[in-house]
Protein backbone atom coordinates (compact mmCIF):
# COMPACT_ATOMS: atom_id res chain seq x y z
CA UNK A 1 0.00 0.00 0.00
CA UNK A 2 2.74 2.50 1.03
CA UNK A 3 6.49 2.21 0.56
CA UNK A 4 9.27 4.73 1.23
CA UNK A 5 12.77 4.02 -0.06
CA UNK A 6 15.53 6.31 1.23
CA UNK A 7 13.33 9.42 1.27
CA UNK A 8 14.76 12.86 2.11
CA UNK A 9 12.81 16.10 2.62
CA UNK A 10 13.94 19.58 3.65
CA UNK A 11 12.52 23.09 3.36
CA UNK A 12 13.85 26.44 2.13
CA UNK A 13 15.59 27.12 5.43
CA UNK A 14 17.87 24.21 4.59
CA UNK A 15 16.99 22.23 7.70
CA UNK A 16 16.36 18.54 7.02
CA UNK A 17 12.92 17.32 8.08
CA UNK A 18 13.18 13.69 6.98
CA UNK A 19 16.50 11.99 6.35
CA UNK A 20 16.89 8.61 4.64
CA UNK A 21 13.46 7.29 5.71
CA UNK A 22 12.49 3.79 4.55
CA UNK A 23 9.44 1.74 5.53
CA UNK A 24 6.58 -0.33 4.15
CA UNK A 25 2.91 -0.26 5.17
CA UNK A 26 0.68 -3.12 4.07
CA UNK A 27 -2.95 -2.64 3.13
CA UNK A 28 -5.29 -2.65 6.10
CA UNK A 29 -2.81 -1.54 8.77
CA UNK A 30 -3.66 1.07 11.43
CA UNK A 31 -0.64 3.27 12.21
CA UNK A 32 0.09 6.35 14.26
CA UNK A 33 2.79 8.94 13.63
CA UNK A 34 4.22 10.46 16.82
CA UNK A 35 6.93 12.93 17.71
CA UNK A 36 7.51 16.48 18.95
CA UNK A 37 6.14 19.53 17.14
CA UNK A 38 8.22 20.36 14.08
CA UNK A 39 9.77 16.91 13.83
CA UNK A 40 8.11 16.12 10.50
CA UNK A 41 4.84 14.31 11.27
CA UNK A 42 2.73 16.55 9.03
CA UNK A 43 5.40 16.48 6.32
CA UNK A 44 5.39 12.67 6.28
CA UNK A 45 1.61 12.59 5.84
CA UNK A 46 1.70 15.20 3.07
CA UNK A 47 4.35 13.20 1.21
CA UNK A 48 2.17 10.09 1.40
CA UNK A 49 -0.87 12.02 0.18
CA UNK A 50 1.10 13.44 -2.73
CA UNK A 51 0.58 17.00 -1.50
CA UNK A 52 4.34 17.66 -1.42
CA UNK A 53 7.23 16.08 -3.36
CA UNK A 54 10.23 14.40 -1.78
CA UNK A 55 13.68 15.87 -2.42
CA UNK A 56 15.13 12.41 -3.00
CA UNK A 57 14.00 8.82 -2.74
CA UNK A 58 11.07 6.75 -3.93
CA UNK A 59 7.51 6.90 -2.60
CA UNK A 60 4.91 4.39 -3.77
CA UNK A 61 1.25 4.57 -2.76
CA UNK A 62 -1.41 2.11 -3.86
CA UNK A 63 0.94 0.67 -6.46
CA UNK A 64 1.78 4.07 -7.95
CA UNK A 65 5.21 5.69 -7.82
CA UNK A 66 4.38 9.30 -6.93
CA UNK A 67 7.28 10.98 -8.75
CA UNK A 68 6.19 9.33 -11.99
CA UNK A 69 2.49 10.16 -11.85
CA UNK A 70 1.22 12.18 -14.78
CA UNK A 71 -0.97 15.20 -14.16
CA UNK A 72 -3.88 13.20 -15.56
CA UNK A 73 -3.30 10.24 -13.23
CA UNK A 74 -2.81 12.25 -10.00
CA UNK A 75 -6.53 13.03 -9.40
CA UNK A 76 -7.37 9.31 -9.63
CA UNK A 77 -4.84 8.52 -6.91
CA UNK A 78 -6.18 11.30 -4.67
CA UNK A 79 -9.69 9.90 -4.95
CA UNK A 80 -8.38 6.79 -3.19
CA UNK A 81 -6.89 8.85 -0.35
CA UNK A 82 -8.94 10.61 2.32
CA UNK A 83 -6.95 13.46 3.88
CA UNK A 84 -7.72 15.36 7.09
CA UNK A 85 -5.27 18.18 7.74
CA UNK A 86 -5.05 20.55 10.71
CA UNK A 87 -6.28 23.32 8.41
CA UNK A 88 -9.69 21.94 7.47
CA UNK A 89 -10.06 23.92 4.19
CA UNK A 90 -13.85 23.94 4.47
CA UNK A 91 -15.82 25.97 1.92
CA UNK A 92 -17.35 28.80 3.93
CA UNK A 93 -20.08 29.57 1.39
CA UNK A 94 -21.46 26.01 1.49
CA UNK A 95 -23.29 24.30 4.31
CA UNK A 96 -22.11 21.17 6.09
CA UNK A 97 -23.97 18.78 3.79
CA UNK A 98 -22.70 20.51 0.65
CA UNK A 99 -19.11 20.42 1.94
CA UNK A 100 -19.32 16.66 2.48
CA UNK A 101 -21.05 16.08 -0.87
CA UNK A 102 -18.25 17.82 -2.79
CA UNK A 103 -15.86 14.83 -3.17
CA UNK A 104 -18.76 12.73 -4.47
CA UNK A 105 -19.75 15.41 -6.97
CA UNK A 106 -16.17 15.51 -8.26
CA UNK A 107 -16.27 11.76 -8.90
CA UNK A 108 -19.61 12.06 -10.74
CA UNK A 109 -21.94 10.44 -8.21
CA UNK A 110 -25.65 11.18 -8.80
CA UNK A 111 -26.94 13.95 -6.56
CA UNK A 112 -29.34 11.72 -4.61
CA UNK A 113 -26.58 9.17 -3.91
CA UNK A 114 -24.16 11.92 -2.89
CA UNK A 115 -26.74 13.47 -0.56
CA UNK A 116 -27.56 10.14 1.10
CA UNK A 117 -23.92 9.19 1.64
CA UNK A 118 -23.05 12.68 2.92
CA UNK A 119 -25.87 12.51 5.48
CA UNK A 120 -24.62 9.11 6.64
CA UNK A 121 -21.05 10.45 6.99
CA UNK A 122 -22.27 13.41 9.05
CA UNK A 123 -24.23 11.05 11.27
CA UNK A 124 -21.12 8.90 11.83
CA UNK A 125 -19.13 11.84 13.19
CA UNK A 126 -21.96 13.13 15.38
CA UNK A 127 -23.11 15.98 13.15
CA UNK A 128 -26.55 14.65 12.30
CA UNK A 129 -28.93 17.60 12.34
CA UNK A 130 -26.18 20.06 11.33
CA UNK A 131 -26.63 19.56 7.58
CA UNK A 132 -27.66 23.16 6.85
CA UNK A 133 -25.11 24.82 9.17
CA UNK A 134 -22.39 26.94 7.59
CA UNK A 135 -18.84 26.15 8.79
CA UNK A 136 -18.47 29.59 10.42
CA UNK A 137 -21.34 28.75 12.78
CA UNK A 138 -19.69 25.52 13.97
CA UNK A 139 -17.21 25.19 16.82
CA UNK A 140 -13.60 24.26 16.11
CA UNK A 141 -14.28 20.65 17.11
CA UNK A 142 -17.37 20.49 14.89
CA UNK A 143 -15.41 21.87 11.96
CA UNK A 144 -12.81 19.16 12.49
CA UNK A 145 -15.52 16.49 12.50
CA UNK A 146 -16.99 18.00 9.34
CA UNK A 147 -13.60 17.66 7.66
CA UNK A 148 -13.48 14.03 8.79
CA UNK A 149 -16.92 13.37 7.30
CA UNK A 150 -15.76 14.85 4.00
CA UNK A 151 -12.65 12.65 4.03
CA UNK A 152 -14.51 9.38 4.64
CA UNK A 153 -17.53 9.96 2.39
CA UNK A 154 -15.68 8.73 -0.72
CA UNK A 155 -14.81 5.43 1.03
CA UNK A 156 -11.07 5.79 0.40
CA UNK A 157 -8.57 2.94 0.38
CA UNK A 158 -6.20 5.06 2.47
CA UNK A 159 -7.16 7.49 5.25
CA UNK A 160 -4.61 10.06 6.50
CA UNK A 161 -5.36 12.29 9.49
CA UNK A 162 -3.15 14.98 11.04
CA UNK A 163 -4.06 15.52 14.73
CA UNK A 164 -7.77 14.77 14.06
CA UNK A 165 -8.71 14.74 17.76
CA UNK A 166 -6.69 17.78 18.89
CA UNK A 167 -9.75 20.02 19.34
CA UNK A 168 -12.11 17.36 20.63
CA UNK A 169 -13.16 16.33 24.11
CA UNK A 170 -12.30 12.81 25.24
CA UNK A 171 -15.67 11.24 24.42
CA UNK A 172 -15.86 12.83 20.96
CA UNK A 173 -12.24 11.89 20.25
CA UNK A 174 -13.06 8.26 21.02
CA UNK A 175 -16.10 8.43 18.75
CA UNK A 176 -13.98 9.76 15.89
CA UNK A 177 -11.31 7.10 16.44
CA UNK A 178 -14.02 4.43 16.46
CA UNK A 179 -15.15 5.73 13.05
CA UNK A 180 -11.57 5.36 11.79
CA UNK A 181 -11.40 1.86 13.26
CA UNK A 182 -14.68 0.88 11.58
CA UNK A 183 -13.20 1.87 8.23
CA UNK A 184 -9.94 0.12 9.05
CA UNK A 185 -11.76 -3.11 9.85
CA UNK A 186 -13.18 -3.22 6.32
CA UNK A 187 -9.69 -2.80 4.84
CA UNK A 188 -8.99 0.95 4.84
CA UNK A 189 -5.32 1.63 5.61
CA UNK A 190 -5.23 4.33 8.28
CA UNK A 191 -2.45 6.70 9.40
CA UNK A 192 -3.01 9.19 12.22
CA UNK A 193 -0.59 11.78 13.57
CA UNK A 194 -1.16 12.44 17.28
CA UNK A 195 0.42 13.18 20.63
CA UNK A 196 -2.15 11.09 22.50
CA UNK A 197 -0.40 8.01 23.88
CA UNK A 198 -3.66 6.50 25.14
CA UNK A 199 -5.12 6.53 21.63
CA UNK A 200 -1.98 4.95 20.22
CA UNK A 201 -2.05 2.17 22.81
CA UNK A 202 -5.71 1.45 22.13
CA UNK A 203 -5.89 1.64 18.34
CA UNK A 204 -2.50 1.39 16.63
CA UNK A 205 -0.91 -1.67 15.03
CA UNK A 206 2.37 0.23 14.66
CA UNK A 207 3.77 3.62 15.57
CA UNK A 208 6.23 5.70 13.59
CA UNK A 209 8.16 7.99 15.92
CA UNK A 210 9.84 10.95 14.22
CA UNK A 211 12.47 12.88 16.14
CA UNK A 212 15.12 15.28 14.85
CA UNK A 213 17.58 13.13 12.93
CA UNK A 214 15.85 9.87 13.81
CA UNK A 215 12.95 7.71 12.54
CA UNK A 216 11.72 4.69 14.48
CA UNK A 217 9.09 2.09 13.61
CA UNK A 218 7.75 -0.32 16.20
CA UNK A 219 4.67 -2.47 16.94
CA UNK A 220 2.22 -1.64 19.72
CA UNK A 221 0.83 -3.87 22.44
CA UNK A 222 -2.77 -2.70 22.61
CA UNK A 223 -4.60 -2.22 25.88
CA UNK A 224 -7.55 -4.56 26.42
Amino acid sequence: MIEFQHVFKSYASGSAILEDVSFRVDAGEFLFVAGPSGAGKSTLLKLIAGLEPADRGIIQVNGQRLDRLTARARPYLRRAVGVILQDTHLLEDRNALQNVMLPLAVTGQPNDVARSRARAALQKVGLGGKETALPVTLSGGEQQRLAIARAIVNRPALLIADEPTANLDKDTAKRVMDVFKDFNQVGVTTLVATHDEDLMAQYADRVFVIEPGRFRDFPVNKTP
